[in-house]
Formats: structure tokens, C-alpha cells, sequence
């Protein structure tokens, strides 16, 4: 949602804010492995409970999945292989993150919390995975709702970094299946215009050749 927003402006702001990114030929696709890393790394912080540094770290990598593209486009390199590579490794990143945060509730023994932490997980898996999913089906896809992946990279950071982790993954967990169910009713409406005409050019052709 944050991307659809600015659009292109985010890419201006992106050249002003962080010149030395352009001034030498960065590979996009180092970028976003550098982010992957760094979400691992988050994990790894998590998991041994230093949950501001996991924050941190959490920060360090959106910034790297932020501006991959930005560095693509700029350099006029955007290829498949890149949307590829980044879609793939941002699933990586959102579920190592909360296995991690699992990792630390087990060890503390809150297994409440480790619930609420893989509820998350799979809300947030299956958000990503409608829209991929849809896409087969969709070619303008269905990226609707209020929870995409730079939301809940934001909250679940600063939930970390505030002290308010637990509240976070509540609202991570309720706005990543609000989310999920627009999409659905999303992906519903545009499935059944297209059925629809796909079955009206049926007919159409059917009666041309009657006639």
C-alpha cells in the first residue's frame, strides 16, 4: 500500500535522500540478497531474544528491498529474474523473522504467544500467496488491502525496537487476515467479470457462425 501510494515519487525522494547509490553501478540483485541477509540476521537476533536489535535489523533490510527496485529502474536493468529473485527472498524474509520470534517465546516459555507468532505467519504467507496466485488468473493482479509487506515490516519493527512485540504480532495477525479477505472478495469479482466474458465472446462467436 505504502509503494502504490507515492509511486513514482518515492523513487525521486529514493535518488535525493541516498545519492551515493546511484553514483556507482550497484547490481539490484546484490541489493536484495544483501536485505535477505539481513532478515536472517533479524531472526537470528530475535531468536536469542535481543529484540531491539532484530528491530534494527528488520529496518536495515526493508531499506535494501526498498531501494533494489529503485537502483533497477534507474540503471534501466529491470529484468524477470530480479522480480523473481525479490519476491522469493521477501517470503524468506517475512517467515524467518517470525519463526525466529517463535524460537524466543518457546525458550521463555509462552506458548500462547508462540501460537499467536505462527498465526501470524500464516496469515502473512497466505496474503502474499493469493496474490501470486491470483496472478495466473488475474493479469492485473489483486494487490488490495492495508497490511502489504512494508506495513508489516514496519510494525513488526517497531514493535520490537518500542517494546510493544507482542500487541504488534495481534495487529500484524488481524490486519494480515483483513487483508487476506479483501483480497478474496477481490480476486472473486475480477474472476467472475472475466468468466463472463470469456463466455459472452463464447456466445459471439458461437452466433457468427450460425449466421
Amino acid at each position: 500500500m505504502i509503494k502504490q501510494q507515492l509511486g513514482d515519487r518515492l523513487d525521486g525522494w529514493i535518488h535525493t535522500a541516498f545519492p551515493f547509490l546511484f553514483a556507482r553501478p550497484l547490481n539490484p540483485n546484490l541489493l536484495t540478497v544483501i536485505g535477505a541477509i539481513g532478515s536472517i540476521a533479524a531472526a537470528a537476533a530475535f531468536a536469542a531474544g535481543w529484540l531491539v536489535s532484530g528491530g534494527i535489523l528488520m529496518l536495515a533490510s526493508g531499506f535494501f528491498d526498498l531501494v533494489d527496485g529503485v537502483v533497477a529502474r534507474h540503471r534501466g536493468i529491470s529484468t524477470r529474474f530480479g522480480a523473481f529473485l525479490d519476491s522469493t527472498l521477501d517470503r524468506l524474509a517475512d517467515v524467518v523473522v517470525l519463526v525466529g520470534l517463535s524460537i524466543y517465546f518457546a525458550r521463555i516459555g509462552e506458548p500462547g504467544t508462540v501460537l499467536l507468532t505462527g498465526s501470524a505467519l500464516t496469515a502473512t504467507v497466505l496474503v502474499s500467496y493469493s496474490a501470486a496466485c491470483a496472478k495466473l488468473f488475474v493479469p492485473a493482479g489483486i494487490n488490495v488491502g492495508l497490511f502489504e509487506r512494508g506495513e508489516r515490516v514496519g510494525l513488526l519493527a517497531a514493535g520490537a525496537i518500542l517494546g510493544f512485540v507482542v500487541p504488534a504480532l495481534w495487529i500484524l495477525l488481524i490486519g494480515s487476515t483483513a487483508t487476506l479477505a479483501q483480497r478474496f472478495v477481490r480476486a472473486y469479482r475480477e474472476m467472475e467479470r472475466l468468466d463472463a466474458e470469456d463466455r459472452n465472446s463464447l456466445e459471439d462467436r458461437a452466433l457468427r457462425t450460425k449466421i
